[in-house]
């Protein structure tokens, strides 16, 4: 088990593994760096292997009162910073892809290359679950829902497919009854208020992902993912031929915690076909430009 250490600069908990080129890897919605447990050993083979805490996830700080992607982004910033890293390659699950999305148009500078595994941002939809966490009194219903057995939990959830996957019940109770602790609880519901509403996303990377030219993207996501619709993935991929894809067949939402077999090699295959990003003032602002004149026409 590595070490778990953290950035005085913002209270951000992150554990560290292997050598090589940096990999951090970003966790979504009111879960923490235990969801890449089956992947980092593998990964850190060649690379040096980086899971924060998101701010008020997990071990880490709770924010000073803003939860939205901008200010997630900034967090993994400032622990780039804090370990001495000019760059790397963000891989963001759910939120964390959003998350990733983000930190590219902040810090393209410090951006290698993006990973997004079911990421949110591509489209409006998304599982009633989640669109019921922005309602009133959502906080004290979780509460109550946390204090259920995981156990039970993993049985009762297979019966509702229309809200997750068969496959990912066991992630999905995990992730429910770490949000008995107060803090962890008040940030799930805080942040998903940001890119959430009874709708759905609010929150929408998909008309701006012409900026990330130049930028080596993976998308990964499961064909069965009832959190997110996989539809979301395919139509960003139609529109954007460069980037790479990997649609893991009978996955759901969390494909690296219940396939991670088939995601491994996707991720490696990328990382070892692409060369990382390299930042031009001139280039990025040439891109600015044509996405106004795309914009206006």
């Amino acid at each position: 088990m590595n070490t778990v250490r953290r950035c005085e600069r913002g209270g951000l908990a992150y554990t560290s593994a292997g050598s090589g080129e940096p990999l951090v890897l970003v966790h979504g919605l009111g879960g923490s760096r235990e969801t890449w447990r089956h992947l980092v050993e593998t990964l850190a083979l060649t690379h040096t292997v980086i899971t924060p805490d998101l701010p008020g996830h997990g071990d880490s700080d709770a924010p000073a009162g803003d939860y939205s992607v901008g200010a997630h982004a900034t967090a993994v910033r400032d622990l780039l910073v804090c370990l001495g890293l000019p760059s790397a390659t963000i891989v963001g699950h759910s939120l964390g892809g959003g998350v990733a999305l983000q930190f590219a148009y902040q810090f393209p500078e410090r951006t290698q290359r993006l990973v997004l595994v079911s990421s949110g941002g591509l489209g409006q939809q998304c599982t009633p679950a989640l669109r019921a966490a922005t309602l009133p009194y959502a906080e004290t219903v979780v509460a109550a829902l946390s204090l259920l057995p995981p156990a039970l939990t993993r049985r009762v959830l297979p019966a509702m497919p229309a809200l997750i996957a068969r496959q990912d019940a066991g992630a999905v109770a995990d992730a429910l009854h770490d949000l008995g602790d107060a803090r962890r609880r008040r940030t799930f519901i805080r942040t998903a208020r940001t890119v959430i509403d009874w709708r759905g996303q609010t929150v929408s990377a998909a008309g701006h992902l012409d900026l990330l030219a130049g930028i080596p993207v993976l998308m990964a996501w499961g064909s069965d993912d009832r959190t997110i619709p996989p539809e979301h993935h395919r139509a960003v991929a139609a529109r954007n031929p460069a980037f790479h894809t990997a649609e893991i067949p009978g996955a759901g939402h969390y494909p690296h915690e219940t396939a991670p077999e088939l995601l491994l090699p996707a991720i490696h295959a990328f990382l070892r076909s692409t060369r990382p990003f390299r930042y031009s003032e001139a280039s990025w602002r040439d891109a600015l430009d044509q996405s106004a004149l795309d914009q206006a026409a």
